[in-house]
């Protein structure tokens, strides 16, 4: 199935900043472009598989994908045991399209193919363990997965990412049989949207809050963030969902450990699962 035809320049960047009045003005274009901001997360997938030669495809977008140093310091499972996804979808907080979307795959930030490859050569690998090389593997694997998502949006899939893998990224490992050195980023589903289920382009902050001209300036935040917070619960009342603004929802989000869900346990998960980060 072909992507969905893209919208007008004008509408389409009216639609990711919630005004035409908040819009930049795009000197360039193109389908790539208009693919790109129509993106929107999707949490309902109907159950009939893409064609054969998808999740192919979708492999090899994300390998094509820059790479720090040619290192390729991920992997990717995809999910098909019902069982297991419905254990994942259990440590995600019950997200059911975990269970109903066709495609489901698990990104790894992997550093346990090159520790295999060191033991096999008999050499040490003194900067494995460090902070820096775990982060070269974390944006590995966010880039690659990123690549896939552009590639089955093309194609007229949707996706949406699921971060809440993180919870309790051990039982995650034990579940997937992840060796040492190797740990699930997040998830990603795939499929055709569900009838209904297809989603609205959500609002970004305007250009002016995230794009800097030589230096990094706050000056008018606080009425950027005041403009974004009504686009934002406007979108939310289209949608059904919690009237928060944006500062809502950090505050809510980053106010309190417990909205971390186990996550802000990460570095003691992370050298259970063999990154001593030094």
């Amino acid at each position: 199935m072909p992507a969905p035809p893209a919208m007008p320049p004008l509408a389409a960047l009216a639609a990711r900043y919630g005004a035409a009045a908040a819009a930049p003005a795009a000197a360039a274009w193109n389908d790539t472009i208009a693919l790109l901001l129509a993106h929107r997360s999707v949490r309902g997938y109907r159950p009939d598989p893409p064609p054969p030669g998808t999740l192919e495809a979708l492999v090899a977008a994300a390998q094509s994908a820059a790479t720090s140093s040619n290192l390729q310091a991920w992997s990717v499972v995809s999910v098909t045991d019902p069982a297991t996804r419905a254990a994942l979808a259990r440590i995600a907080n019950g997200q059911a399209h975990i269970e109903e979307c066709p495609i489901f795959l698990v990104w790894i930030a992997d550093l346990s193919r090159h520790a295999r490859l060191a033991e096999a050569e008999g050499a040490a690998l003194e900067g494995l363990p460090y902070l820096e090389t775990f982060l070269v593997a974390v944006i590995d694997a966010a880039l690659a997965a990123q690549n896939a998502v552009i590639a089955a949006e093309s194609l007229g899939l949707s996706t949406v990412y699921i971060g809440a893998l993180r919870n309790r990224p051990e039982e995650v490992a034990a579940l997937l049989g992840l060796p040492r050195g190797a740990m699930a980023v997040f998830g990603l589903c795939v499929g055709y949207a569900r009838e209904g289920a297809e989603g609205e382009v959500k609002p970004r902050l305007p250009q002016a809050a995230v794009l800097h001209h030589g230096r990094y300036g706050t000056e008018g935040e606080a009425a950027l963030r005041a403009g974004y917070d009504r686009a934002l619960a406007a979108f939310s009342a289209r949608q059904e969902m919690a009237q928060a603004g944006w500062t809502g929802r950090v505050l809510a989000r980053l106010g309190r450990l417990r909205a971390l869900s186990g996550r802000d346990r990460m570095r003691e998960a992370l050298a259970a699962l063999g990154f001593p980060l030094r």
